[in-house]
C-alpha cells in the first residue's frame, strides 16, 4: 500500500481499505414477496456471506456489518428473539469457515445486553480467529455511534483516575485510541441498501471523512456485482481532507 502524510492513503488498485455497511432491507425483502420478516433475515445472512468473501478476494482489510443496533431492541419481541437466534445459529455454523479462510472476527458495541451463549459464541470467535490477517470481519451488534463516543470518554477519565492525572489533554488521537475501532483504519467507503439516506448512528466519529453510497438496493439482492458497483463509485470520486484538488494530485504523483 502506498501511504503519503497520515490522512491520505491510497490503496492498491483503488480498492478502499476499510468498507463499512449498514445492511438495510431484510424485512421489506420479504414482504415484497409475501412472506415472513424472517424469511428476509435468513435470507440476508447468506448475503453476508457472500459480500465478505468477495470483500476478502478484493483485498479489502476491514469490512464492517451493522448487525443489531442499540435501537433495534424496539423492535416486537418475537423479531429480537429471531436474531438473536439467527445470530448464535450463524456464528456456530461460519466460524470455522472464517477462520480457514484467514478472516478476524471482531464484534463491537454493548456485548452485555445479549444472551450468555450469544457473548460465549463472540468470545469463542474473537479467540480462535485472533491470529488470522486475509481480512478483519468488524460486527457491530447492540453498537450506536453514540454509546461508542461516551464509552471512549469514560475509558479515558477512568485511566486519568487511575493513573493520577489531575488533567489530560482531550485530542481526537486520544479519542480515537479508546473508541471501539482502536487499532482500526476508519472506514474509506460507507454502503447503505435499502434506499434511505442516513448514517444512522452507525461510526459517527469514525466516519467524519469517509466517502458515502447509498442504494435503493435491499440487503438480500446486495450481490457481488453490488459491492463492486459501489467501489468503481468510490474510485471515481477525490478525497481531499482539507487540501485542494492540485494539491491531492500532487502528493498522489510523489507516491
Amino acid at each position: 500500500m502506498a501511504t503519503g502524510d497520515n490522512d491520505i492513503m491510497v490503496s492498491e488498485n483503488g480498492i478502499p481499505r476499510h468498507i463499512a455497511i449498514i445492511m438495510d432491507g431484510n424485512g421489506r425483502w420479504a414482504e415484497k414477496r409475501f412472506m415472513p420478516r424472517a424469511f428476509g433475515h435468513q435470507a440476508g445472512v447468506k448475503a453476508v456471506r457472500k459480500i465478505v468473501e468477495h470483500a476478502g478476494n478484493l483485498g479489502v482489510e476491514v469490512l464492517t456489518l451493522f448487525a443489531f443496533s442499540s435501537e433495534n431492541w424496539r423492535r416486537p419481541k418475537e423479531e429480537v428473539s429471531l436474531l438473536m437466534s439467527l445470530f448464535v445459529e450463524t456464528l456456530q455454523r461460519e466460524i470455522d469457515t472464517l477462520d480457514k479462510n484467514g478472516v478476524r472476527l471482531r464484534f463491537i458495541g454493548d456485548r452485555t445486553a445479549f444472551p450468555d451463549v450469544l457473548q460465549d459464541k463472540m468470545r469463542v470467535g474473537e479467540e480462535q480467529t485472533k491470529d488470522n490477517k486475509a481480512l478483519t470481519l468488524v460486527i457491530a451488534a447492540n453498537y450506536g455511534g453514540h454509546w461508542d463516543i461516551c464509552q471512549a470518554f469514560q475509558k479515558v477519565i477512568d485511566k486519568m483516575a487511575t493513573d493520577g492525572l489531575s488533567r489530560q489533554v482531550i485530542s481526537p488521537e486520544l479519542i480515537q485510541e479508546h473508541l471501539s475501532t482502536a487499532g482500526l483504519p476508519d472506514p474509506d467507503l460507507f454502503i447503505r441498501t435499502g434506499g434511505e439516506e442516513r448514517v444512522s448512528n452507525f461510526l459517527l466519529w469514525q466516519l467524519a471523512y469517509t466517502e458515502l453510497y447509498f442504494t435503493t438496493t435491499l440487503w438480500p439482492d446486495f450481490d457481488q456485482d453490488s459491492l463492486d458497483d459501489a467501489i468503481n463509485s468510490f474510485k471515481g470520486r477525490q478525497r481531499r481532507f482539507g487540501y485542494t484538488g492540485e494539491q491531492i494530485l500532487n502528493k498522489s504523483a510523489s507516491l
